[in-house]
């Protein structure tokens, strides 16, 4: 191999290495302090970041429910709002429906039933999906008559109380949205629930908590969240040039000056999507939309007149999705070439020391964050560490998927918002309702071949591993096997069903 070609693989290698590192050890830094501030709440003397004090007088609230196709949760969903303790007349709701199924009459229905015992509330009904969720959000927003806009999608079940639970915050006029926590209605209902589960937790549990408590920016999650109507429109109003409007939104409305305030101690149940595609849509969604957001906004960010703390915080925010792509190409392209040219050089495992430790800290890292994150919601871990195997596999197993998502991003390859399936699985668990038909499976592009495919490959990485007896290598790589052939025929054995079935409650 000539030396400059050698010299490429090894700095490949390593630079990867280190910047997958680097996003590892901001992981562990979010987790740090998290874990910091809450050993400091046993001090005396330390108060909350929000106002607990009361908002009076109540301010009216417009309740906006984006819906698309949702005929199996849109009733539940209605109803949920509709329970909502608050003042009738200070309490509007919104029913942005821009479905083209039975959804439509179903949500007609319901609001007409409502609407008789005297909830303020209406069907607005699109013809055509111009922006998706942000064009419906936008095209409502001058009918809200609310101070403050409530938004939930679909498949999330608001508590009757969780308006009065959220709306401290807002006794402070510089803060603009108020973010509360995810719940899941279904995270037993089997193994990759409770590994998304177990994801979102920490994500609720660190990264939410640790980015506002050190101010710096931090982003509504589309849904579960009060928004000020203000805050909104002196952002510039809702955009659908990238695919995760929430996150493009939060950070429009930050550079403007509003703050943010996020409730650990509020949690909103909803439903998480329980089969492979569905979530790999969903996945794909919010990695490519993360990435577009990065590009739309990182230069203002970088011109604003912040502190380095807030532009280095909102840069490895914005850009952690990048990290799928750069395992999958440093597993795939680079790790086993820089093995052989080592090899070569008479090296051996002399660098093993520096191979090891990068290895673990790229990877151990995100692991401690879930398992903190369980920690830090239910005081142990418990037996959640049976899931430990799937959590690690179903991480490795996305990077195929987010990168794909993370390139067409960088490529300023546009798609379609593509909204993951609410099936009612909560209720096929609990109540025995008869299978779904897969009317809303999400369409699949056959990616999930590719994925086996690439599991092969690792495989035989691994065999040839074992081989040359690089018994440290054996791990990771299992890791890539397991988690590709996982995601790909599992992907493939529910483009072959037809119906979702029940599992056994």
């Amino acid at each position: 191999m000539p030396t400059w070609l050698a010299s490429v693989v090894l700095v490949g290698h390593f630079g990867l290495l280190l910047v997958l590192c680097i996003y590892g050890t901001h992981r562990l830094y979010l987790t740090w302090q998290v874990l910091r501030w809450r050993s400091r709440q046993a001090l005396p003397g330390v108060q909350p970041a929000v106002p607990q004090a009361p908002l009076w007088p109540l301010p009216v609230v417009t309740v906006q429910l984006p819906i698309y196709n949702e005929k199996f949760v849109v009733e539940r969903l209605i109803d949920a709002v509709a329970a909502l303790r608050y003042p009738p007349d200070r309490l509007q709701i919104q029913v942005l429906d821009d479905s083209t199924d039975d959804t439509v009459a179903l949500a007609q229905a319901r609001v007409a039933w409502h609407r008789a015992r005297g909830v303020w509330i209406e069907h607005l009904h699109r013809t055509d999906r111009t922006g998706y969720k942000a064009g419906a959000l936008a095209a409502a927003l001058p009918r809200a008559a609310g101070e403050l806009i409530a938004i939930f999608d679909a498949d999330f079940v608001p508590g009757p109380e969780l308006l009065h639970n959220a709306l401290a915050p807002f006794a402070d006029p510089r803060v603009g949205m108020v973010q509360t926590r995810w719940e899941h209605l279904n995270r037993g209902y089997n193994a990759l629930t409770q590994v998304q589960a177990i994801m979102l937790d920490a994500h609720f549990a660190i990264d939410q908590p640790a980015r506002h408590r050190a101010g710096v920016f931090f982003n509504f999650n589309g849904t579960a969240g009060i928004w000020r109507a203000q805050a909104i429109r002196d952002a510039g109003g809702w955009h659908w040039d990238t695919i995760t409007e929430d996150l493009d939104l939060s950070y429009r409305a930050q550079l403007q000056g509003w703050r943010f305030a996020y409730l650990q101690q509020v949690g909103c149940p909803s439903e998480l999507p329980v089969e492979m595609n569905a979530f790999k849509s969903q996945q794909h969604r919010w990695a490519k939309g993360a990435i577009q957001v990065m590009r739309k906004t990182l230069p203002q960010i970088w011109r604003a007149p912040l502190s380095l703390h807030h532009k280095l915080e909102a840069t490895l925010h914005l850009s952690s999705n990048l990290a799928y792509l750069l395992m999958l190409l440093h597993s795939a392209v680079f790790l086993l070439p820089s093995i052989l040219i080592r090899e070569q050089l008479g090296w051996g495992l002399s660098l093993w020391w520096l191979d090891l430790p990068l290895l673990v800290l790229a990877t151990g890292s995100h692991l401690l964050f879930f398992l903190v994150g369980q920690r830090q919601l239910f005081g142990r871990i418990g037996a959640r560490w049976v899931y430990v195997p799937a959590l690690l596999a179903t991480s490795v197993g996305l990077g195929l998927n987010n990168g794909r998502a993370v390139l067409e991003a960088l490529l300023g390859r546009q798609s379609a918002f593509v909204r993951t399936p609410k099936l009612g699985a909560h209720a096929l668990q609990n109540h025995g309702i008869a299978a779904r038909p897969r009317s809303y499976a999400p369409r699949l592009g056959g990616y999930e071949l590719l994925e086996i495919a690439l599991a092969a490959l690792y495989a035989a990485y691994t065999a040839w591993a074992v081989w040359q007896g690089f018994w440290t290598l054996v791990p990771f790589l299992l890791l890539f096997v397991w988690g590709l052939l996982f995601s790909g025929v599992q992907s493939l054995r529910e483009r072959n069903a037809r119906s979702l079935l029940a599992p056994a409650a």
